[in-house]
């Protein structure tokens, strides 16, 4: 029987986050795409294989799932020096968009051939996968979930790799053997009391009534945390996240000092960065943006407080809501102010920008990981007990 290997994927719609195998590998790729021609110019001095191979992928794929299927992309890093890249827009639903298999197929691809649990043959790796992943819990609660795993299931998926540095050529064959998809909010509570083991590290919140907004590039999801279950009634989903202010952003910059940034993650990176926050250059001279990225991030920033304050109300017992996600890292300080400012919520972030932003890889991962555990025959679990004795 093939080897299935774990794969835990949150396709953010900033960026793909995702754990794989006993957690040996981890890929981040920013959530932008671009179609492509089959033949490519590469650029430079050095030779294609000496290239980054996360900011070079360029690939084909096939898969019944996608409604546009064969074509060729541009992925990451790379479709963001294109001028007609893809990112996901406000209101979009993700388990319905192309671009979300893409980059969930694309980095399982990547992860396929880099590992030593699939064998290759004839330049084609056939890999299958026990996939954790998740969903805003709007469209859990709506059911899209279902079709979503269907999707994923019901076909094998095909990746190939064209101008990309040392897969150029190499095919991947992806099925699934099994499919989780998660609710966005339960997974981060998870992710907040347990560690990798599914052992209780924060046994404070485990009969807490709790809230956890989190902050997305399209959506905002609260869950209401009660029993140690998601109140399904409770949580709701808001089509708001940071994407739009911060195409907003991207606009105003570029009107005001005819400075074209590439993608959203530029912008992420000019308002989240430790040296040079909210500074570009522009002909050569560093330039202060704060003016703009101030009042576009403060008004989304009242947005979302006005979000928490009507959840608070209809969940008065709530003793804590904690803010996940990458739009929390790039709302943070605004949250902050407001609330010292105005009704003084317990609210807690996550100081480490980096785990709030990984959050959601890391539970599907602990999620998964328990699930292929428990449904691990009893008979397996006896023999590997008398071999060690």
């Amino acid at each position: 029987m093939t080897k299935s290997r774990i794969a835990a994927v949150d396709v953010g719609n900033d960026a793909l986050k995702g754990n794989y195998g006993k957690l040996e590998n981890e890929l981040y790729i920013p959530n932008v795409i671009a179609p492509d021609l089959e033949e490519r110019p590469v650029i430079g001095i050095e030779e294609l294989d000496d290239k980054e191979i996360l900011e070079n992928i360029h690939i084909r794929i096939h898969s019944p799932a996608l409604s546009e299927n064969n074509l060729i992309y541009r992925v990451g890093s790379l479709a963001t020096k294109t001028t007609n890249s893809q990112e996901l827009d406000q209101g979009s639903s993700k388990s319905e968009e192309d671009q979300t298999l893409i980059m969930l197929l694309t980095s399982l691809a990547l992860d396929a051939v880099s590992t030593s649990d699939f064998e290759e043959k004839n330049g084609v790796t056939d890999a299958n996968y026990t996939l954790g992943t998740g969903l805003p819990l709007r469209e859990v609660k709506e059911g899209k979930d279902v079709a979503y795993r269907s999707h994923l299931l019901s076909s094998v998926h095909q990746v190939e790799f064209l101008v990309t540095p040392k897969y150029q050529g190499k095919k991947v064959n992806i099925k699934f053997d099994e499919v989780k998809v998660y609710p966005e909010g339960f997974a981060a509570y998870v992710n907040l009391i347990m560690d990798n083991d599914l052992k209780v590290i924060n046994k404070d919140l485990i009969d807490k009534q709790i809230l956890i907004q989190d902050i997305g590039g399209l959506s905002t999801d609260i869950a209401v945390i009660r029993n140690r279950n998601v109140d399904d009634d409770k949580a709701q989903g808001f089509n708001l996240g940071v994407s739009e202010s911060l195409e907003q952003i991207r606009e105003e910059i570029r009107t005001k000092h005819g400075v074209e940034l590439d993608s959203r993650r530029d912008v992420v990176d000019i308002i989240t960065r430790k040296n040079d926050r909210n500074h570009i250059m522009v002909k050569g001279s560093r330039t202060n943006v704060h003016d703009i990225t101030d009042h576009i991030l403060l008004e989304l920033a009242k947005k979302e407080y006005r979000y928490l304050r009507n959840v608070w109300a209809k969940n008065s017992q709530s003793e804590i809501c904690y803010f996940v996600g990458g739009g929390s890292a790039v709302l943070k300080d605004y949250l902050k102010a407001l609330n010292n400012k105005l009704d003084g919520y317990n609210i807690e972030f996550f100081e480490d920008e980096n785990e709030s932003i990984w959050m959601m890889a890391n539970a599907y991962y602990k999620l998964i990981t328990d699930f292929v555990r428990k449904s691990t025959p009893q008979v397996d679990k006896e023999k590997k007990t008398t071999k060690s004795k």
